[in-house]
This record gives structure tokens, C-alpha cells and sequence, in this order.
């Protein structure tokens, strides 16, 4: 008995610790299509939103929001691709432009690339290169 209710106030402690604890899932799809593509939404009662579409292993694109602790809803909108994961949100820094000589070294690379390298994507190089300079 002393057991049981050592655990209860544990969890109880625990959920008063976390109020997200007892959010519900409101909504909630998912598709997965044969060929390899999916989607998927669902809301939370804590009002966490998320959203998603891609081809499994290879590309997303997709949403989620919740509200901070302050008060205020956040939203990220992201692409994930060969160029890795790319989110944007009005609360998410920014990266400011790469130095001078670090854009000419990849210009570099860019001009002479590595031919024993199986790793090197010139796709990556190119993105990279509009990332850092600014130019998206």
C-alpha cells in the first residue's frame, strides 16, 4: 500500500511539473503510399500543430507550430533535402554573409572539385555557396 502511494504522488508530482503531460491529440492523418511517399498532420490540445510530406529517405517538406512559454505562437516552416535539414521561422536566427575569403576558397573548390572524393556533391557546394554569401 505504502508503495502505491509513494508511486501516485510521484506521477502526480510529475504531471504538475509538466501541464503538457496531459495534452490530447485532437486531429490526427497519416498517409504512406506504396511508392514511397507519405503526409501526416495532427493538432494537439496544448495547441501543437504539425505537418509533413515527402518521399521517405529523401525529401520533406513540412510545418509545426506551439506556443512558448511566453505566451507567443512559433511557427518553423522547413525543407529537409540533400542539403540537409533548412528550417525558417520569423524567431529563428539568421545566418549573416561568410567572409570574403571563405566564399573565394569555395569558389576554388567549386572551379577545380575533388575527383577521388564519392562524398563531394557539387549540388552541396552550390548551396552552401548561396547560403554563406547571402543569396538564397
Amino acid at each position: 500500500m505504502f508503495k502505491l502511494v509513494v508511486i501516485s504522488a510521484v506521477l502526480a508530482l510529475a504531471a504538475a511539473q509538466n501541464p503538457d503531460a496531459e495534452a490530447q491529440v485532437l486531429t490526427q492523418d497519416s498517409v504512406v503510399n506504396p511508392d514511397g511517399s507519405y503526409q501526416y498532420r495532427y493538432e494537439t490540445s496544448n495547441g501543437i500543430a504539425a505537418q509533413e510530406s515527402g518521399v521517405g529517405g529523401q525529401t520533406a517538406t513540412g510545418s509545426y507550430s506551439y506556443t512558448g512559454p511566453d505566451g507567443v505562437l512559433y511557427t518553423v516552416n522547413y525543407v529537409a533535402d540533400e542539403n540537409g535539414f533548412q528550417p525558417q521561422g520569423a524567431h529563428l536566427p539568421v545566418d549573416l554573409p561568410a567572409p570574403e575569403h571563405v566564399l573565394r576558397t569555395l569558389e576554388q573548390i567549386r572551379a577545380n572539385p575533388p575527383q577521388d572524393d564519392p562524398n563531394f556533391s557539387l549540388d552541396a557546394l552550390n548551396a552552401a555557396i548561396a547560403r554563406l554569401s547571402g543569396k538564397k
